[in-house]
């Protein structure tokens, strides 16, 4: 018999009435999203009069999700960076000079004086005076060699130590360890850059390796890629580094293994500073603005565990010495060791207000680039071109979403009328499942929605056409109604579930617009799957429960 349980159908309305709740957000998108950050800068502690009010624009007890604008929608920036790998080979030999010298004053009484010389960036090239210990020499150095952690590298060593002369160390790394530095620094360019953009609240950016060494960032709704390119290109690299001597002279020379850098708040003063730091940003584990003593503007930050061992133990030995708090080259402050500090926290005070304080803190917090990023390729996509795009999809979904609904009211009359109001529900879900988890919504995914409006019929083409056959068999409406959609269900699911196998592959396989593409058609098999199967059905079967035709036409 033709019927439909009871809970059967309570169930079906509940899913269509949250699908509809869950899509509603999107038909008010302007309120919504001045609500949504209204709410988000609320609970970040700008409770002001404006926010309030404009948290009042969309009730709280409402869905609140939006379906993300991608950048060919809403506008923004597109840029293309490559990261200078080779910038980390020449930073990993001057933080291991320390270390191997301190190693060789060990063997003194074998190998005499030890002197850095000019050197490749990539390189260091050590001069003892004792030509006789270098072996010796040469064996304490490659002790300090490490398994290279790779699958690529197993049996290699990081570092390649050997003689150029008969009084000449020369320390390079490994190829294999260059290989597993670039992959290294790569992936944390990338994360970082990601942590950066999520610091300033934008939604929904793209951000993905593009290759070996490049990165591909996308960033719907900011104003141009120069501000993108401030946001990610500044390094806040923080480093703290043994003070030499104070100078006015901007011509002194360094010497070997030193380095003339400015202060940031003293004009015209310079500090001769060691190249290898103590302690780096990548040691830090939070960074937040607060005010000094004196109630200026400051920074306080907190180290790991490795380095506030390191900060301490530096600190304890060289009490009554300065030391540089560096910022990008620039001195941001070198205080005299005043105590040891076993904490490893501490404060950066400095000419800021409460703006640049604040900034410096997401900058840490976001942690130093590993590298330098050199942008190929850069974009700035206006937001007319976005609404463009919008009108264009707007206008292509409208015309294809009338002409099925002509077609299916010519075709089959009332049980088109029937479909076209599942269809309306197909779309609404499709909207309320892409709000529900925060998709993203581009030009190749309103195709997706176009070409779903066209495949929701399929399955009610099939379906009615199955009820056409069966009513020339002499067989009662309602019986004929039944074995329709008994017998066209196996068809349905088959020519379903093989694009949606295609769906998951262009999601799995492909990235971007092709990935936008292959969620709404995914989802859009799904909707026009439930509404076809139960609510274009369930529709059916209230009109007929109500009416008790004799006979039907279709």
């Amino acid at each position: 018999m033709l019927q439909i349980e009871g809970w059967k159908r309570v169930l079906i309305w509940a899913l269509v009435a949250l699908g509809l709740m869950l899509a509603l957000p999107n038909g008010f998108y302007t309120r919504v999203e001045q609500h949504n950050d209204a709410v988000q800068a609320i609970e970040l502690g700008a409770d002001t009069a404006e926010n309030q009010a404009l948290r009042a624009l969309w009730p709280d007890w409402m869905p609140s999700s939006l379906v993300n604008l991608g950048l060919d929608l809403r506008g923004g920036a597109h840029l293309l960076a490559e990261v200078q790998v080779e910038d980390v080979y020449a930073s990993r030999m001057e933080a291991s000079w320390p270390e191997i010298r301190d190693l060789l004053r060990q063997e003194r009484s074998t190998i005499g004086t030890i002197r850095l010389q000019p050197s490749e960036p990539d390189e260091l090239r050590i001069r003892i005076g004792e030509p006789a210990g270098m072996p010796r020499a040469l064996e304490r150095v490659r002790s300090l060699a490490r398994p290279v952690q790779t699958l690529t590298g197993v049996g290699a060593n990081d570092i390649v130590v050997s003689s150029d002369g008969a009084d000449v160390i020369v320390v390079t790394l490994s190829e294999e360890e260059r290989l597993a530095s670039d992959e290294r620094t790569v992936q944390q360019s990338l994360e970082i850059v990601r942590r950066r953009i999520d610091e300033v609240g934008t939604r929904e950016p793209t951000i993905q390796r593009q290759g070996t060494q490049r990165i591909l960032i996308q960033v719907p709704g900011i104003g141009s890629a120069a501000e993108l390119k401030e946001i990610i290109g500044t390094t806040a690299q923080l480093t703290f580094n043994p003070v030499v001597n104070r100078t006015t002279d901007e011509n002194a020379t360094p010497g070997i293994g030193n380095k003339l850098v400015p202060s940031l708040d003293e004009p015209g003063t310079f500090y001769v500073i060691e190249s290898a730091p103590v302690v780096t940003g990548e040691d830090l584990v939070d960074a937040q603005p607060a005010f000094d003593q004196n109630g200026s503007p400051a920074v306080n930050f907190r180290f790991n565990t490795s380095g506030a061992r390191r900060f301490g133990d530096y600190t304890a030995d060289n009490i009554g010495s300065p030391f540089a708090i560096v910022l990008d080259d620039e001195v941001v402050s070198a205080p005299v060791i005043q105590s040891h500090i076993p904490g490893g926290s501490g404060i950066i005070t400095g000419n800021f207000n409460v703006e640049e304080s604040t900034n410096l803190a997401v900058l840490l917090r976001a942690g130093a680039l590993p590298a330098e990023l050199t942008f190929l390729e850069e974009r700035t996509i206006g937001p007319e071109l976005g609404q463009d795009s919008i009108d264009a999809g707007k206008i292509a979904t409208m015309v294809a979403f009338a002409a099925v609904l002509v077609f299916m009211a010519l075709s089959y009359g009332l049980f088109g009328l029937f479909a076209n109001v599942a269809l309306i529900v197909n779309i609404g879900l499709i909207f309320g499942l892409l709000s529900m988890i925060g998709a993203t919504l581009t030009l190749p995914g309103i195709a997706g929605i176009v070409l779903t409006v066209g495949m929701a019929v399929d399955a009610n083409v099939l379906i009615f056409e199955r009820i056409r056959e069966e009513l020339k068999s002499a067989r009662g409406p309602a019986r004929a109604i039944e074995l329709g959609y008994e017998k066209a269900l196996s068809a349905i699911l088959d020519a379903n579930i093989t694009t949606f196998i295609t769906a998951v592959i262009l999601f799995a396989m492909g990235s971007g617009p092709v990935r936008g593409f292959a969620i709404t058609l995914g989802l859009g098999i799904l909707t026009s799957v439930f509404t076809a199967i139960f609510v274009t059905r369930l529709l059916i079967v209230m009109w007929f429960e109500r009416r008790r035709p004799k006979t039907i036409e279709v």
